[in-house]
């Protein structure tokens, strides 16, 4: 790992050099779309292709999108099909991509990417995912903390975490202190060395930084994932679950803006009659029909257990398969949830009854 400097000025150059070379540059900027309800109003911040260097807005707040939608897209095709006599043609997509840089990225926007490349390339190694993973520099901007819904430290990241990213920018002076990680990291630089400058000040300010932005997280949530997971593993059948998302609406919101979720349904969309799309699309475990078989019988018979799943995925499964927790602790479900569900009162919770209840219940899993 080495560190430089960057200057307001020079990231904003460096992002007009990228574009002028042609790199798709993807970064936190304002939508002209208003985000609706509170605790927002006006336009919001989310991340995006930008055509120029001004679009950027780097410090505005978390984008109200996750980085996820980059490297598995809501809707994608993985092949297509057209009947010939007696044969089928298949032609498949492209699995290679043309580089691009992610500026800005939120610390638990990269950690999720490196989460996710347990499952992506478990029993089948996800050419899509892992051509847009190969193909992207992520450079990383500490967080000051967001809000009260923030609870990173807890899932074992935090404001400055590196996790996933190439390099790190930390706000210190008229610029960033910047820790380049990885070989993705140091060729940024030495492709564009002009624009970074040596370590002669701002280390000091940048550690009083994280140290801030690392206090204002830890207040949000004390709880230990390993105890819940603990916890949970006792206590598939258990009064708790009978009321847990007595105010969600299955809508599927928290999934859509989580960095994490990353379940999808594939299906073959006809165009016309000799040929059609084979395609992958966002799914979550959080609607009704999500689990209903051929037969029309759904195991999940109700919103309590569709949660449960949610919860027990990311707490319990995930951790005890791939030792990674599946979450990053962001807070956009709560910030979305038309329920005003907040997931940082459940896992309190979970972790009140971790600490009291010793013995697994009835019916444990």
């Amino acid at each position: 790992m080495s560190e430089t400097y960057l200057t307001t000025s020079n990231l904003l150059g460096l992002a007009g050099d990228l574009l002028t070379a042609g790199t798709q540059v993807i970064a936190p900027a304002q939508d002209a779309e208003p985000l609706v309800g509170p605790p927002q109003s006006g336009p919001r911040v989310a991340y995006r292709v930008i055509r120029k260097p001004e679009e950027m807005a780097l410090e505005a707040g978390m984008p109200a999108n996750s980085l996820k939608e980059f490297f598995l897209p809501s809707t994608e095709p993985l092949l297509k099909w057209r009947y010939q006599k007696n044969d089928v043609e298949l032609k498949e997509v492209e699995t290679t991509f043309q580089p691009r840089v992610v500026l800005g990225a939120r610390p638990c926007d990269s950690a999720a990417l490196e989460i996710l490349d347990r499952v992506m390339g478990w029993d089948y190694r996800d050419e899509l995912w892992f051509g847009r993973r190969e193909a992207t520099t992520v450079v990383n901007l500490a967080c000051p903390g967001e809000d009260d819904l923030c609870f990173c430290t807890t899932v074992g990241s935090g404001p400055d975490s590196v996790r996933g990213a190439d390099m790190l920018l930390v706000p210190s002076g008229d610029g960033y202190f910047v820790e380049v990680l990885t070989p993705k990291g140091e060729a940024l630089v030495t492709a564009h060395r002009e624009r970074f400058s040596q370590v002669e000040k701002g280390r000091a300010e940048a550690e009083q930084f994280r140290k801030e932005a690392k206090a204002k997280v830890d207040r949000n949530l004390n709880a230990s994932p390993e105890r819940i997971a603990g916890w949970l593993a006792g206590h598939f059948e258990h009064p708790f679950w009978d009321k847990l998302a007595l105010q969600c609406h299955g809508c599927g919101a928290c999934a859509a803006v989580c960095p994490t979720c990353h379940c999808f349904d594939i299906v073959d969309e006809p165009e016309g009659v000799l040929g059609g799309t084979r395609r992958r699309n966002w799914d979550t475990c959080q609607t009704s029909k999500f689990t209903v078989h051929a037969s029309g019988h759904n195991p999940r018979t109700n919103q309590n257990v569709r949660f449960r799943q949610r919860i027990m995925h990311k707490f319990f499964i995930y951790p005890e398969r791939f030792e990674q927790v599946l979450c990053t602790g962001c807070g956009r479900c709560a910030r979305v949830c038309p329920g005003g569900m907040d997931l940082l009162d459940v896992l309190a919770e979970l972790e009140e009854l971790a600490g009291t209840e010793a013995t697994p219940s009835k019916g444990a899993a």
